[in-house]
């Protein structure tokens, strides 16, 4: 089922892209939130993922995913640095990902 013919609330899965787009978009609202105090004034869909990312996070006890991508840039600099990834110290949270992945 595409398009029309989809129940609401999902049923069709997103594309890998999709999902990191998603992610990125909410966290770029956060930090601009943040900036602004704002939270109260964003989309009700962005504020439950917010909340649902930082639901999952909490059930971790503050632990990073498995996934690289649930990691924080410091974070994965630390693992670049205990692998010996050179270059990492210039390297965005994309890069490194990309980095560890190679190594």
């Amino acid at each position: 089922m595409t398009g029309k013919d989809a129940p609401e609330g999902g049923g069709v899965m997103a594309t890998q892209k999709q999902v990191r787009a998603a992610r990125r978009n909410i966290t770029k609202a956060a930090a601009a939130a943040k900036r602004r105090r704002t939270i109260a004034n964003l989309p009700r869909a962005t504020r439950r993922d917010l909340s649902r990312n930082a639901a999952a996070s909490r059930k971790r006890g503050g632990l990073p995913g498995h996934r690289l991508e649930d990691r924080t840039r410091a974070q994965l600099y630390e693992e670049a640095k205990r692998k010996n990834i050179q270059g990492r110290s210039s390297m965005g949270k994309g890069e490194l990902i990309s980095a560890l992945r190679k190594a």
